[in-house]
């Protein structure tokens, strides 16, 4: 197995649980093997140490040395347009889709299976449409 993400300085990790759970933050320095000092400059996290457990790496990494100030990782993080590329990244979607999928009522979910049935209905009268003209043919 290759690995492709590394915990390294200026990598953007993704926090999973907490207090501070689906914000995104940088590594600025390793503290031990199982902790790391992070800072969310652009997310509201305040410098603080955190422990890996809770921490999803990211394909995402900023150039910055390590113990570096907060400006300095803000100013990375801009330029690396971070955000965007989160928002972007098949990740973030399927985050908000749970999200929104959570938040249904009762209703939205028979809005949503009634539309389903109209679509397969839909799918199988023209796949039956194209059987039928095959068969013709053959």
């Amino acid at each position: 197995m290759v690995y492709k993400r590394y915990v390294q300085i200026g990598r953007v990790v993704y926090i999973s649980f907490g207090p501070h759970a689906g914000k995104l933050v940088a590594i600025v320095d390793v503290i031990d093997q199982n902790r790391a000092l992070v800072d969310g400059p652009c997310t509201g996290v305040r410098r603080q140490a955190m422990p890996f457990k809770c921490m999803q790496l990211t394909d995402f990494k900023i150039q910055i040395p390590h113990s570096v100030r907060n400006k300095f990782v803000k100013a990375a993080w801009e330029k690396e347009k971070i955000n965007e590329k989160w928002e972007a990244s098949r990740w973030a979607k399927k985050i908000d889709a749970r999200a929104k999928r959570a938040k249904m009522s009762d209703f939205d979910r028979h809005k949503v299976m009634k539309a389903k049935k109209m679509r397969n209905r839909i799918i199988k009268l023209e796949l039956s449409k194209l059987k039928k003209a095959a068969g013709k043919k053959a």
